[in-house]
């Protein structure tokens, strides 16, 4: 019998998917930079052209894919980096098949229906709407390549051809884990997982493979403890978070787990920034319910695991994998579509116990309309993911009372639009929804400024001031003032800036501005040059310095 990568049709199949994911996604492939992409460091001005601080950052694999791109595009396209995140997702997903067709054969699964139930999985994984938040955001590979290396060490451990493996396939294990785990850290379930396959699917264990379930638990503990020192110190995740404290965070992961499997079968209500309320209590929103199905599914996937083990093992591996994410460490947002991106296999293989109990022919079909609904949805939901504006606008519209999908909407509105009354509107309303503090004020002064409005600018800078007074909410009261031809005013705020920071600056560029605008070319001059040497990455000043020079 043929080898099954030298048979046509599996590279027919191949080339059809990677067609239709590009085809798919086709509206973000040509979209923008969205949400914080456009700080992510190939945007640094101090790091585009020098390779090693570049790539010698955290996760450099990662920062190295995008020191590629940068220079492969010329420049921060984003249609060059939208274009590598499609492709190793198309990578992934050819993984996921395999994985899943070593997975069906060892269920028993006949071949013709192996096949198409391999090739189903990866297909579902690289169509599913629910992926799209992965794929289309930049700023997101840190997932599809953390998980391309992770399930290609899987791929490579369940292909082995007998119980235990030679030295070099376990070599291989451990540099793609590590690789993995360099790129996201949540990958550091894969020793659990390779545990679990061994002895769910009795195929060699702990005993029959100790080195190489001895490097992978160094090199687990290692990225632990690493893992645990962040957490100690991070600010939007971890046990110093508090506002949400580990036993509320692990009850509203019990709801948002089946908001992650309701999605899966039925997407619909994707967004951004989901407003969840957060569960502090057993009996808040619900969550006793969700924890006490959790708990039955576990029972359930443990007693049918004879009966339907890939439905099994794909709950256990679902859940192992989503554990980092969803289990008693708080972070931020409990809620985020990317984290779905490692364990959606492990429900695809659901789907898969589920039509393998069909024939052939249902199958297929049921498969095939799975898909191109999947297509569909995946399309249409890449159309909001293009523009920053339509992906703020849909936050917005499914959570109006959350504060950071409107005050991100405003944001959009008063600097990439010019809308600058509907941004005062949008920010009035967050002014409603969340706290209040001076970077809202800032932008939201600024936004009146715009609108024409200048007394009711000045009054919101002068909050923003009072509630933390730095050079930058001077310089933007001295601007205003400019606007509005009073130089002795904005003058006096650009002195006041200086006191407060000598090295900021923006400072010097708009005194030069107002000198140059008085006719004093040769203080002007000297203001600009000071700015330059600043910041010699400041082009505006650059530029007013060459202008007023000659």
């Amino acid at each position: 019998m043929r080898a099954w990568w030298s048979q046509w049709w599996i590279w027919c199949a191949a080339l059809a998917g990677l067609f239709i994911v590009y085809e798919v996604y086709e509206p973000a492939l040509n979209g923008r930079f969205v949400f914080d992409d456009s700080v992510l460091p190939f945007n640094s001005p101090e790091v585009r052209q020098d390779m090693l601080s570049f790539v010698g950052t955290l996760r450099p694999l990662l920062m190295l894919s995008f020191w590629i791109d940068y220079h492969r595009g010329n420049g921060a396209d984003p249609h060059t980096f939208h274009s590598t995140n499609v492709f190793l997702h198309f990578l992934t997903s050819v993984l996921a098949a395999l994985i899943a067709w070593k997975l069906l054969e060892w269920a028993g699964v006949e071949r013709r229906m192996r096949a198409a139930l391999a090739i189903f999985s990866g297909a579902l994984f690289l169509l599913h709407p629910l992926q799209t938040e992965s794929v289309a955001y930049v700023a997101s590979r840190s997932e599809v390549l953390s998980v391309l290396f992770y399930y290609a060490a899987f791929a490579v451990f369940v292909w082995r051809p007998g119980d235990s493996m030679s030295w070099m396939r376990a070599l291989a294990i451990v540099v793609l884990f590590g690789a993995a785990a360099g790129v996201k850290e949540h990958t550091l379930t894969l020793p659990f997982l390779l545990i679990l396959t061994d002895y769910f699917w009795n195929r060699g264990g702990v005993r029959k493979n100790a080195i190489l379930y001895g490097a992978l638990g160094a090199g687990a503990v290692a990225g632990g403890i690493y893992v645990w020192s962040v957490l100690r110190r991070a600010t939007t995740a971890g046990f110093g978070m508090r506002d949400v404290p580990p036993i509320a965070y692990f009850f509203t992961q019990c709801r948002v787990i089946w908001t992650y499997i309701r999605m899966f079968f039925f997407p619909f209500g994707q967004n951004i920034d989901p407003d969840v309320a957060i569960s502090r209590g057993p009996f808040d929103h619900g969550a006793i319910l969700g924890l006490l199905a959790l708990i039955a599914l576990v029972a359930a996937a443990w007693m049918w695991r004879k009966r339907a083990p890939l439905a099994s093992f794909g709950v256990f591996m679902f859940l192992l994998q989503l554990a980092p994410t969803s289990s008693f460490i708080p972070i931020k947002d409990v809620l985020a579509e990317h984290r779905m991106y490692l364990p959606f296999l492990g429900l695809a293989l659901v789907c898969c116990e589920l039509l393998r109990r069909v024939s052939f022919t249902q199958a297929a079909g049921i498969g095939a309309a799975a898909l191109v609904a999947c297509c569909i949805l995946t399309y249409q939901r890449n159309q909001v993911w293009a523009n920053p504006m339509a992906l703020w606008q849909d936050a917005v519209n499914k959570s109006p009372n959350k504060y950071r999908p409107r005050v991100q909407l405003a944001y959009q509105l008063q600097y990439e639009e010019n809308r600058c009354a509907d941004a005062v509107q949008s920010y009035e309303i967050a002014s409603r929804l969340g706290p209040v503090d001076d970077e809202l004020l800032i932008d939201w002064g600024l936004a009146l400024d715009c609108a024409g409005r200048w007394n009711e600018a000045i009054e919101k800078l002068r909050r923003a001031e009072a509630i933390e007074n730095t050079a930058h909410v001077h310089t933007q009261i001295a601007m205003v003032y400019a606007k509005q031809r009073q130089y002795p005013e904005a003058l006096q705020e650009l002195a006041l800036a200086e006191k407060m920071d000598a090295r900021y600056d923006v400072t010097f560029l708009y005194r030069g501005q107002i000198y140059e605008i008085a006719g004093d070319r040769a203080g002007a001059a000297r203001e600009y040059r000071h700015a330059v040497e600043l910041n010699p990455q400041n082009q505006q000043a650059s530029d007013a310095l060459e202008r007023v020079a000659h």
